[in-house]
């Protein structure tokens, strides 16, 4: 037990520290001077808000959905209420890169990287849909889909980021390099470890022919079963994303908040969504 509170000690930690850097980032917003119509820190912030304070609760109440898992006997620990929790932030966080994407490719009038601005809210809602069916069926296939999603979208999200970082302003290059090489480590946590995990998992269960259980027997379930553990066996193979997701991840979105990119007239849109009209 010893490990799993350090564990939980340290990501309760983390999780008030991202929630005074986003009160920290939401009063250097409102004080800074008048915004222009290319500005969306406001939008950003409360974006980032969705993402920080849903990683928050998270980390103070965190849970292993598909064993019924968590670390405190309460219904604020039921996978159903945590899952909920997670879908909102978790579209919030992919609406801030769609944002900022969106931004960047019209500022340098480039309709690939404006297309998967477009693409990447649609990419994650399906794959929530496919997170909800393997939390609710308990059958992994839907997290091998689900966090196959994930890479995909970070990918496309990173080599768009590179591809633009020469047309963005010298002052924001180091930044995007940075996003850059956190989107590629990403990338390759999803495709070596991450989605392999659940692929194996999913073919163990196979094997052994375990049980699934129906999506409206899987509600329920999902709400009232709740199994209290400490034991670091029974968390360990979920520390290091976790950990990594209720703080890297977090910083980012924080992160985001503060790009300011140069702002262009809607006319710019047009020229980025029809380039033979400029």
């Amino acid at each position: 037990m010893d490990a799993t509170l350090h564990w939980w000690t340290l990501l309760s930690g983390v999780a008030l520290v991202n929630v005074a850097a986003w009160l920290w980032t939401a009063v250097t917003v409102r004080r800074s001077a008048a915004h222009g119509p290319g500005d969306s820190r406001h939008l950003q912030l409360l974006l980032s808000a969705g993402y920080v304070f849903g990683c928050a609760y998270r980390s103070l109440l965190p849970v292993y959905d598909i064993q019924r898992l968590c670390l405190v006997d309460s219904w604020l620990s039921s996978v159903i209420v945590g899952r909920s929790v997670a879908t909102v932030a978790e579209l919030c966080f992919v609406a801030q890169w769609s944002v900022l994407l969106r931004e960047a490719a019209v500022a340098a009038r480039n309709p690939a990287a404006l297309l998967v601005s477009r693409l990447l809210l649609p990419m994650i809602v399906v794959a929530e849909v496919c997170s909800w069916h393997a939390v609710l069926t308990t059958a992994n296939l839907g997290h091998v889909v689900e966090e196959s999603l994930w890479g995909t979208s970070a990918a496309l999200v990173t080599a768009c980021l590179w591809m633009l970082r020469r047309t963005l302003a010298p002052r924001l290059r180091p930044l995007m390099l940075f996003f850059c090489a956190a989107g590629a480590a990403y990338v390759l946590y999803m495709f070596t470890v991450d989605v392999p995990m659940y692929w194996a998992r999913w073919i163990a269960d196979e094997a052994q022919r375990r049980p699934y259980l129906p999506l409206l027997e899987g509600v329920p379930d999902a709400a009232l079963r709740r199994v209290v553990s400490h034991r670091w066996e029974d968390w360990r193979t979920e520390v290091v994303w976790m950990s990594l997701y209720f703080s890297v991840a977090v910083w980012l979105s924080v992160a985001l908040v503060h790009v300011r990119l140069p702002g262009r007239p809607r006319e710019a849109l047009a020229g980025v969504a029809h380039p033979k009209s400029a």
